[in-house]
Parts: structure tokens; sequence; C-alpha cells
């Protein structure tokens, strides 16, 4: 489980016969603080490549932009690649299986197109 701040806009993908894919960045923050001994520890932020799958991922693309914020449960997931020198990297990645958009409605970015009243 997460809660954090999107980094970036959501990069969104079709894939395997127009399955949505979408990766974000996501930060989490733990707050600074100061022993009882005076000694200062500094706020600490860490950054997670989150990746959302068909439904959540359709979701994020439409709802989803820099600066807001979001509850991610989810699963670690490690894999590896060769880099261009032929060295073996390895990437770890959060695969949501729930999200929820914590940031109030209409505190990003306004939508391209006009919601319509109901009727």
């Amino acid at each position: 489980m997460l809660i954090g701040n999107v980094g970036l806009d959501p990069d969104v993908r079709f894939v395997d016969q127009g399955v949505c894919v979408a990766q974000i960045r996501l930060a989490t923050s733990e707050r600074g603080y100061t022993l009882a001994n005076g000694t200062e520890v500094p706020e600490r932020t860490e950054w997670h490549n989150v990746v959302l799958w068909r439904q959540l991922a359709e979701t994020v693309d439409k709802y989803v932009k820099k600066g807001d914020k979001l509850y991610i449960e989810g699963k670690i997931h490690t894999r590896s690649y060769e880099d261009k020198q032929g060295r073996t990297r390895y990437i770890t990645e959060i695969w949501a299986e729930a999200m929820e958009m914590l940031t109030p409605k209409g505190s990003s970015a306004p939508s391209s197109a006009p919601e319509s009243p109901a009727s």
C-alpha cells in the first residue's frame, strides 16, 4: 500500500490486442524529525515505478495528472534486462491491483471536454 504524489503525467500505451497499460512515477515521503538527543533526521522521498493494467490504466489515462495524490495497492515485481553495454540491470515495479484518487475533484488541471449536466 502506497500513498503518494504522481511525479509526471502518466505514460499510457496499448499492447497486445488493445490492452491498456499505464506507468506512473509515485513519490512517497517520510517526514523529518528530531531525536531525543537533538539529532535531526531529514525528510526522505522515495520514488516508485507503478504499472497499471486494463481498466485502472484507462482511469489513469482519463483522470490522473502530475501532482495528483493517489492511494495504490499492489504487488512488487522485479524484472531484469540487458543494457546497451551488455550488463544485466534490474528494475522493481509495483503492479497495481487497486487505486483510489485522493486529490479533491477540481484541484487538478481541468479536462479538455466540459462535463455535461445529467438529464
